[in-house]
């Protein structure tokens, strides 16, 4: 089954954890956005650029962290691109309903991780073209 779904590879975390590039602006953008949504502090926001050492607990490498976005669900369960995102979602004030009616259609999740993908590639190949990311390009 895909990394999306069942791989597990450390003890759950007891709440979601996010995995980001902080040397991003356009994922700075959009983390900055959920955190300050995340007044609870319901997910534990990492930002890999700045410390990548947690993904090391996951089997993450940096190099796969930073082409998708990543995240654990409390019960230990890796998520990337689109489907960390409705985990996301599931966890913060006015997404909450979006991440419950898309995490029962996983179909539209796999669509909306086509266009993931796109937006992604896109993105490291305008930052990370020589093999290392640049905040500034």
């Amino acid at each position: 089954m895909p990394e999306n779904h069942q791989d597990q590879y450390s003890e759950a975390p007891g709440r979601p954890v996010v995995f980001f590039d902080g040397g991003c602006p356009l994922c700075r953008r959009e983390i900055g956005h959920y955190q300050r949504l995340d007044t609870a502090g319901a997910i534990d926001w990492r930002d890999i650029h700045a410390d990548a050492t947690p993904l090391d607990a996951w089997g993450i490498t940096w190099d796969r962290a930073m082409r998708r976005m990543h995240a654990v669900s409390a019960d230990g369960r890796i998520r990337s691109g689109a489907w960390a995102f409705v985990l996301v979602w599931r966890h913060l004030p006015y997404y909450r309903w979006l991440g419950g009616v898309l995490h029962r259609l996983p179909p539209i999740v796999w669509l909306m991780d086509r266009v993931y993908n796109v937006i992604a590639r896109y993105r490291w190949r305008s930052r990370c073209d020589d093999g290392v990311c640049h905040p500034d390009r």
